[in-house]
């Protein structure tokens, strides 16, 4: 029988689950105490950091992604910018380097990411409110100004893993503002991003399916890229960096 036939990969899932989901209950046993030990003495340490992009690391594990990272994340308050594939974008991004992502409003209902994602110091944004998006804004120019490394996915969602967005040229305001650096990273799963559609939101998929399903997936390979960074007042306007930024990650995904 081909281990390609619909029965064989029913069992092969049934397995990866009876692995996975008490592994994943004993990570979130043993780690959550650590993160909510850690965060409560020293919210912003280096300690603390640590200790999330360990547990980030763990939980990407978990989950069959075997992450391999390139290239130096800036230190400081630097904005990362990267391709958007899924919610696990963010795990994996954390176990490399601990930023502060831009995240929509829902993701903070969501059981479990949406209490992680607030302790990872995202900055949740209201899509179509205007003043949900200039509160964001301001924030984000803050923490750059006080040497805080925030996230942002500025092709303004998800995309079913099948092409690059155009990067939007406004999340970069920011940056322009606080006078801060850009580094574009590239997310690519699984050889030449061969697997992004597998891990993207089916249609009509929502989070829970996703969890689950990716849950019970095959094991990945995940090829995280920190690109070329786009030193301060290098372009004369948000949309050069963004236009920029959206060229060398294309390009590293085309390489990848």
């Amino acid at each position: 029988m081909s281990a390609t036939t619909p029965t064989v990969e029913i069992l092969l899932r049934g397995l990866r689950y009876a692995f996975r989901v008490p592994l994943l209950a004993l990570h979130l046993c043993i780690g959550l105490p650590l993160i909510i030990f850690f965060i409560s003495i020293g919210r912003g340490s280096r300690l603390a950091h640590a200790v999330i992009r360990a547990w980030m690391g763990g939980l990407a594990w978990v989950f069959g992604l075997r992450v391999r990272g390139e290239g130096t994340p800036l230190s400081g308050g630097t904005l990362f910018v990267a391709n958007h594939v899924s919610w696990l974008d963010i795990v994996v991004l954390h176990s490399q380097h601990m930023m502060g992502f831009i995240a929509k409003s829902e993701i903070r209902g969501w059981p479990l990411i949406g209490w992680l994602a607030t302790q990872g110091e995202s900055i949740f944004l209201q899509r179509g409110n205007g003043d949900s998006l200039s509160q964001v804004m301001v924030e984000m120019s803050q923490r750059l100004r006080a040497g805080r490394a925030v996230g942002a996915f500025p092709e303004g969602g998800t995309r079913k893993g099948q092409s690059l967005g155009t990067f939007h040229a406004r999340i970069f305001a920011s940056a322009v503002d606080a006078h801060a650096p850009v580094q574009p990273v590239a997310v690519c799963y699984g050889p030449r991003c061969s697997a992004q559609t597998a891990v993207a939101f089916a249609p009509g998929e929502r989070f829970v399916g996703n969890f689950l399903r990716m849950l019970g997936e095959p094991v990945r390979a995940v090829h995280v890229r920190f690109l070329e960074p786009i030193p301060a007042g290098a372009f004369d306007s948000r949309r050069g960096i963004a236009e920029a930024a959206q060229e060398r990650v294309e390009q590293a995904m085309a390489t990848a």
